[in-house]
């Protein structure tokens, strides 16, 4: 079964669902389909191109939470990406180590390779001469960037526009 992204009617995106739950949005009068997949849906008395992408006729109200500090979401957030030398990591790093009296926020933790984790162990950047090249901040609770990592179509690039934390000149 195929997946259908739903947008809200402002273009944001909500959800995934099946193309069959999708299809019912649409027979139903309550979205419209955007884009058609390249597969069909036939039953007795139809023959329907499956929707890809489905555009919600009214408005839905989302509440805005915010995204827990797990080690998933850390991992998710900076791509898996090594925070000081940019290979790919799998480890957490306290910038201010725990140590020291760093605290355990979205505003102290960084992805790090192996390497780079040990190199560092409990100092200071400033004691090692290095520094970040951007910011430190929660994650916005978008669904959009949910979407975009978690279910890489082709065809919602332009629903789902991926955020990048790393600049593009350093993320290579």
């Amino acid at each position: 079964m195929n997946r259908t992204l739903v947008l809200n009617a402002s273009y944001e995106p909500l959800a995934v669902i099946s193309s069959r739950r999708a299809l019912l949005l649409v027979l139903n009068g309550k979205a419209a389909m955007l884009v058609e997949g390249t597969s069909r849906i036939r039953s007795a008395s139809m023959d329907v191109a499956e929707p890809d992408v489905v555009l919600l006729r009214q408005y839905i109200h989302v509440p805005r939470r915010t995204i827990p500090l797990t080690r998933r979401a850390v991992l998710e957030m900076y791509d898996y990406t090594c925070a000081y030398c940019f290979r790919p990591g799998n480890t957490l790093d306290h910038v201010v180590p725990r140590a020291r009296g760093g605290t355990n926020t979205w505003d102290n933790v960084v992805v790090a390779c192996l390497r780079c984790n040990n190199k560092k162990a409990d100092r200071l950047l400033s004691e090692l001469g290095w520094r970040l090249p951007f910011d430190l901040r929660e994650p916005a609770p978008n669904t959009a960037t949910l979407i975009s990592k978690r279910w890489r179509e082709p065809g919602w690039d332009e629903y789902t526009a991926p955020w990048k934390h790393f600049p593009a000149e350093l993320a290579g």
